[in-house]
């Protein structure tokens, strides 16, 4: 009875799963129909906005016209007034007609770029997923690039190769004008545009012009090797240039070969004859094109230099993106920069390896007017010695670390009291010297700066802090970390001309900084124009800035830098000069460089003058005449700038803000931050301490050596005259033949003044004395003119 009950709900149990099973079964069809109609919905909708947006991307294309294709894809460099200066290429654009390109060249290049090109309709969709492919799998024939030959002629002739360039937005445009390209031209004449056009490296357009420029023949009478070596060039004509990298020429000429090969244009016995054939075969070594193109872009060099370097760092290939450069360079200074720096008959340069940088720029804007990055060089695009930053600014530096933040974060007055007395580089043994040796007592700011004495400065950056002197520094567009600083960069940091010209120009115009601009737009060859408006940064009070500016147009009235000095316009400035180490066999009073940047109300100008390898045996810059020539180089330009009429010059003096207060100190006009508190031991009371007294009284001899008696260091690095002498060496600038050393103290010295990182404050022998009709002697300081 159990049994058959329990069978029976057994039975009855199975009959209601049968059921519920079966109930089940629709439902599940049901959800799968629904989710298919989903999935096809969804994607029709995605087709459909795909489709759209791509109709509203593709009307909104560039236009693509028939001179557009034909013309090149240089780019030329205009300037302030609109005038070509410069053009990428060195050679002539030749120009092949259909008719000229032979099969071997046709069938290589589209061997390698697009070997379905003949099937395609501009857009290959089996090309673009193989290239998916390919750069998944990490092999290829160098054909992971999804666009066609025609995608490529469209990208050279309307689009850039700018990071702003590569959007779907211009993938869809360049998709839309290669189909509609291929309705309009034959193939043929697609493959004849495109060979035209691109960029074969060494400023070579066309494969026809790079034909002659490698091999010197026409394209019929090339080799199959140097067509295969010409069809591989385009993918990157600099990475595989047969002149700078013949091993990755090589292999990728033979990658070409290869690809012919497996396109059925040569047969295997070819192809392992080829390859053994070397990449310089025929190769030209003599291009006359070339060094005439040089010699016309040697008067801007260092200006075209740093414009393509700007156009590189904003996303642009110069030498494929045929764009119209604006740029903001003044062609008659830049003439006449050039001029002054490589004429014997406005300076009297000692040597043709002497080397000479100049940046001018716009101080109110930061626009650079003309540079010049070196002088009699044999080639062109070389070393640009105005933006190099491996060379010691000296004196220049000091309104920069010391006198400059003193006024910005310790309201320091113009007239504040500073000790030219016995003093040590902070936290250790070492003393610092000025070049003559001696102690001036107690004198106020605006004397230290104009007199460019050394102890004074080293006070100054003591007091205002190494984060205080960074933090300005910084703002100036100079990067040197707080505790990169030490004592000795307070009389010299290593920087360019260019960065001391945008640094000075801060203190002309109010206390803004502007990055050194070279670019006003770019026209772009789909017709956008891009504007490159300056835009500045305060990077001091106006207050700093006027005061240093006053303070430095002492420097160019109380010191040699007087030679500059004129009543035609308002200038300021400031002197640098750099010294050797004893161990550096250079007769007394050598520099190894020297420095000056000053300016007007519309110009500033930083001049350098030394040699690249100063260590070599006759390249000193010699004590008078040849230690005034970047003075003298300033000099030049800046009075052709102020009174050509090549620009709207104004020479006016500067207004005093209404930050500043005017005050008589000393007998003279002075100047401080109105309503600041400020700390000021007052100069009458430092005249009449002991240690001043003494000071001016005595000569510090204990630590003198004798001139005859050089320190055996075996560093061959170069010190300012002011470091050696710190480490207890006899300065070959004064007249003192005292004897005794301090050995001892040599290593612990150079440890704390870094080599090359400290002026000299050497007058020249021949410098601004011959002004004041005086003469000057070995131990003369900048500002003694004659009055010592």
């Amino acid at each position: 009875m159990s049994d058959e009950t329990s069978r029976t709900s057994r039975q009855n149990s199975n009959s209601n799963n049968s059921g519920r099973a079966k109930r089940n079964t629709p439902k599940k069809k049901h959800y799968l129909r629904n989710g298919l109609i989903t999935v096809g919905v969804i994607g029709v909708i995605g087709v459909a906005a795909g489709g759209g947006l791509y109709a509203y991307y593709a009307s909104s294309a560039p236009e693509l016209t028939d001179s557009a294709l034909k013309g090149t894809s240089q780019t030329q460099l205009l300037d302030s007034k609109g005038k070509v200066f410069y053009t990428t290429g060195n050679q002539t654009r030749e120009v092949a007609k259909t008719s000229e390109l032979p099969d071997s060249i046709k069938k290589a290049v589209v061997s390698i770029e697009d070997k379905r090109f003949y099937q395609h309709r501009g857009v290959d969709p089996r090309r673009i997923l193989g290239a998916l492919f390919a750069n998944f799998t990490g092999s290829s024939l160098g054909l992971q690039g999804g666009s066609t030959l025609t995608q490529q002629l469209v990208k050279l002739t309307v689009f850039s190769t700018s990071s702003a360039d590569q959007t779907v937005e211009r993938k869809a445009q360049e998709a839309h004008l290669a189909m509609n390209l291929e309705k309009k031209y034959s193939k043929d004449q697609i493959l004849t545009l495109y060979m035209n056009k691109v960029y074969m490296g060494n400023g070579v357009y066309g494969m026809k012009t790079a034909s002659e420029y490698y091999f010197g023949k026409s394209m019929k009478d090339l080799s199959m090797p140097q067509v295969a070596m010409l069809a591989g060039l385009p993918q990157s004509p600099s990475g595989y240039d047969p002149y700078t990298n013949p091993k990755g020429a090589k292999q990728r000429r033979d990658t070409v070969l290869t690809a012919m090969q497996e396109n059925g244009v040569i047969n295997e016995k070819q192809l392992a004859e080829y390859k053994k054939v070397p990449i310089t075969e025929g190769l030209q070594v003599d291009h006359p094109d070339t060094e005439r193109t040089a010699k016309n872009a040697k008067i801007s060099d260092a200006y075209i230099s740093s414009t393509l370097d700007e156009l590189q760092k904003l996303g642009y290939d110069p030498t494929r993106d045929g764009l119209q450069v604006h740029t903001n360079l003044n062609l008659d200074i830049q003439k006449k920069a050039y001029d002054v720096a490589n004429s014997d008959d406005i300076l009297a340069w000692p040597s043709d390896d002497l080397q000479v940088a100049m940046t001018v720029a716009n101080p109110s804007n930061g626009k650079v007017m003309a540079q010049i990055g070196g002088r009699k060089n044999d080639s062109t695009f070389g070393l640009n010695r105005a933006k190099q930053t491996t060379r010691s600014s000296g004196s220049t530096a000091k309104p920069l670390v010391d006198f400059g933040p003193a006024v910005e974060h310790l309201n320091w007055p113009t007239y504040r009291a500073l000790e030219d007395t016995p003093y040590n580089y902070p936290g250790t043994n070492t003393r610092v010297y000025d070049f003559d040796r001696k102690y001036k007592g107690a004198m106020t700011m605006r004397g230290a700066i104009a007199q460019s004495r050394n102890i004074p400065a080293v006070r100054t950056y003591d007091a205002v802090g190494a984060k205080n002197s960074s933090d300005f520094l910084g703002k100036l567009g100079i990067d040197i970390k707080a505790d990169k600083l030490v004592p000795s960069n307070a009389i010299g940091i290593e920087v360019s001309t260019e960065q001391e010209a945008a640094a000075y120009s801060a203190f002309e115009n109010g206390g803004t900084y502007y990055k050194p601009s070279y670019i006003s737009s770019i026209s772009e060859k789909n017709g956008d124009v891009k504007d490159y408006k300056p835009e500045g940064k305060r990077a001091m009070k106006d207050s700093t800035a006027f005061m240093l500016t006053d303070m430095m147009k002492s420097v160019v009235t109380d010191s040699y830098a007087n030679i500059v000095n004129t009543p035609a316009y308002k200038q300021a400035g400031k002197t640098g000069t750099t010294g050797y180490a004893d161990d550096i066999e250079v007769p007394d009073g050598a520099a190894s460089d020297t420095w000056f940047t000053g300016f007007t109300k519309s110009a500033v100008i930083s001049s350098w003058t030394g040699y690249d390898e100063p260590n070599t045996p006759g390249h000193y810059l010699a004590e008078g005449d040849e230690q005034m020539l970047a003075l003298k180089a300033y000099k030049e330009v800046m009075e052709y700038v102020m009174t050509s009429g090549v620009i709207d010059s104004d020479g006016s003096d500067w207004t005093t803000p209404s930050s500043v207060k005017q005050v008589s100190q000393y007998g003279q006009t002075e100047y401080e931050v109105r309503g600041a508190s400020f700390d000021d031991p007052g100069l009458d009371k430092l005249k009449r301490s002991s240690s001043v007294q003494r000071a001016v009284n005595e000569d510090d001899n204990s630590t003198s050596s004798s001139v005859n008696n050089r320190s055996s260091s075996s560093s061959s690095s170069i010190l300012n005259p002011e470091t050696r002498d710190a480490v207890g060496q006899q300065n070959s600038g004064t007249q003192n033949n005292t004897t005794g050393a301090q050995a001892n103290n040599n290593a612990n010295a150079q440890q704390q003044t870094p080599n090359r990182n400290a002026n000299s404050t050497q007058a020249p022998a021949a410098g601004g004395n011959a002004a004041n009709g005086t003469q000057n002697n070995n131990s003369q300081t900048q500002g003694n003119t004659g009055n010592q």
